[in-house]
């Protein structure tokens, strides 16, 4: 049941804000994008979309504690852009940009390449692990293999590698420096026997459906072949 939607007037201020959010709706984008006021860039409150200060913690510092209080789907799902998706919506959206699939079999029929199904297969055999350790295993450096960001954000797309965490560098004092570094994983090893138990239990045609429905409602002033094409 939709309790509001983002054509009401509210701000996300805090991270017990964010995570009513993604219960709320089932889908936050992080970023602006397609469809006006779809995002917490658009909602958040003044103040709280960056700060440097040490003792201050914006929308991009919730990310990571956001992820692992909800046990929410986190990744470049939509546009290529980052999206917080609800346990409860997850299993339709990967059911639907799964097209039914798992991995293995996707790649059987031809439908991945060899690259996406070797770094699916690193992830899978080593989550969580942290981008800069897989791009490591896997030699994607100057001069080693290419098309990491191609192929990690195609895996996020297509529901198969979600981001768990992010975790943050500290010097040898133990303070933090830097941005969140994206640890990820996959929404079987992340979500459990939750994601195994009801990822495959429509078709997803039916998922489908039932994400355009949902979109319509969250989105009372978007155009439907709108939402059509962000969800395509």
């Amino acid at each position: 049941m939709v309790t509001r939607t983002y054509s009401d007037n509210f701000t996300i201020g805090s991270e017990e804000e964010l995570i009513r959010a993604v219960n709320d709706f089932g889908f936050v984008p992080f970023f602006e994008n397609d469809i006006p006021g779809f995002s917490l860039e658009e909602h958040v409150a003044p103040g709280c979309w960056y700060d440097d200060s040490e003792d201050f913690w914006s929308a991009w510092e919730w990310k990571g504690p956001v992820i692992q209080k909800m046990k929410c789907a986190y990744g470049k799902f939509l546009c290529n852009k980052a999206v917080y998706i609800s346990q409860k919506w997850f299993y339709d959206f990967a059911n639907y940009r799964r097209d039914g699939y798992d991995f293995d079999a996707r790649y059987d029929d031809g439908l991945a390449s060899r690259d996406d199904l070797d770094l699916y297969n690193m992830i899978s055999e080593n989550a969580p692990i942290l981008s800069k350790s897989l791009k490591q295993l896997g030699n994607y450096k100057k001069g080693g293999r290419k098309g990491f960001e191609g192929s990690i954000t195609r895996l996020q797309r297509q529901g198969y590698v979600i981001i768990s965490d992010f975790i943050y560098m500290t010097d040898k004092s133990g303070n933090r420096y830097g941005w969140g570094v994206a640890e990820y994983t996959t929404p079987e090893q992340f979500l459990g026997k939750k994601f195994t138990e009801n990822v495959y239990k429509r078709t997803p045609e039916e998922s489908y459906d039932r994400l355009v429905r949902h979109f319509t409602k969250i989105l009372p002033d978007a155009d439907e072949a709108l939402i059509r094409k962000i969800l395509n």
